[in-house]
């Protein structure tokens, strides 16, 4: 911005002087310009006119490139701000890419799509081997205090704090369609865990393990879920800054005696590490199917509680929407 306005003070700088230098002249021949010399006077006024086109055309250069720069500028801020979301490809599309076509562009994070299907779920009943699945979240909502006073506690929008690393991959298990036209999906093994951080609009951060550890999906394809495992955010080896930890590290804070404000109860469940895991429940929809390659695709949405950093603290309860994908091979 600073090169431009300099750029439009040069331009305007020598027309200036050309100008006053033009004003100097004919205040110095009163006479002349009331026609006492007509020939003087009018070699004057068609003088007059050439600068004044020169300054009138200089000016609208020196705009145009002051605004130039201000556009650029303001393209430039815009564009190092926006993350912007990569197109969604599909399954193929992702494998035919190279590792330094999908590097950095965010592609890696996002489940594969389905192109030319059909709006429901196409697959005849038996029974299949689901692999591939993924599990892509879209929002984090974290369920608080209200800002307003005197208000229950409600799901707030979150401001997500961790890298593009939260999408669950690679899952699989076995994956049968009865008769009836039920649908029922266990899941074995594959990425089914990621940590994941978000933060609430008031400031206070929220750890927990996005996850489907052993889920058991049943019900109709436009509606089937069930309930998973959530293991511990952090396991009993990990030592919190007290040296304190689960199976491993002190009994209670360093300088407090054994026996002694160390198993107070409002110290207790700070000097006693809990592992223990919990559950949550998770719906899914088929959105769109292509039995032809055996690809599925739909929309879910997860109810797990938060890191309760070893039993420390309350979990709070998280709602995880976004989108899931899978491939149904026929079971051998």
């Amino acid at each position: 911005m600073a090169a431009s306005l300099q750029a439009a003070a040069t331009l305007l700088q020598p027309t200036k002087v050309r100008n006053s230098s033009i004003q100097l002249r004919s205040a110095q021949t009163p006479s002349k310009a009331f026609g006492l010399e007509q020939g003087v006077g009018c070699r004057v006024s068609m003088s007059l006119k050439p600068d004044l086109k020169d300054l009138a055309q200089k000016c609208v250069e020196a705009t145009k490139l002051a605004g130039f720069a201000l556009a650029a500028s303001a393209l430039i801020a815009s564009g190092a701000n926006a993350e912007g979301t990569p197109k969604r490809l599909t399954y193929d599309e992702i494998q035919s890419k190279t590792y330094l076509e999908v590097k950095g562009t965010g592609t890696a994070n996002q489940c594969p799509t389905i192109r030319d299907g059909v709006d429901s779920f196409a697959f005849k009943p038996g029974k299949y081997n689901a692999k591939k699945f993924c599990l892509e979240p879209t929002k984090f909502r974290v369920k608080a205090e209200s800002v307003n006073k005197n208000s229950p506690p409600e799901f707030q929008d979150t401001k997500l704090m961790t890298r593009l690393t939260y999408t669950l991959d690679e899952i699989e298990g076995p994956f049968e369609v009865s008769p009836d036209g039920t649908i029922k999906f266990e899941e074995k093994d594959g990425i089914d865990y990621a940590a994941v951080t978000v933060q609430l609009p008031g400031g206070e951060r929220v750890p927990f393990l996005f996850t489907i550890k052993q889920l058991v999906a049943s019900g109709k394809p436009e509606n089937f879920g069930g309930e998973f495992l959530v293991p511990s955010y952090r396991g009993t080896s990990f030592l919190d800054p007290k040296g304190r930890g689960g199976s491993t590290g002190y009994d209670n804070a360093v300088a407090l005696p054994a026996g002694g404000r160390g198993d107070d109860e409002d110290l207790q469940k700070e000097n006693i590490k809990n592992a223990a895991s919990s559950k949550g429940t998770i719906t899914l929809s088929v959105t769109k199917s292509k039995p032809e390659t055996g690809e599925v695709i739909g929309v879910f949405q997860s109810l797990q509680p938060s890191d309760t950093d070893l039993g420390a603290k309350a979990p709070k309860e998280v709602k995880i929407e976004g989108i899931w994908y899978a491939q149904l091979e026929p079971a051998a």
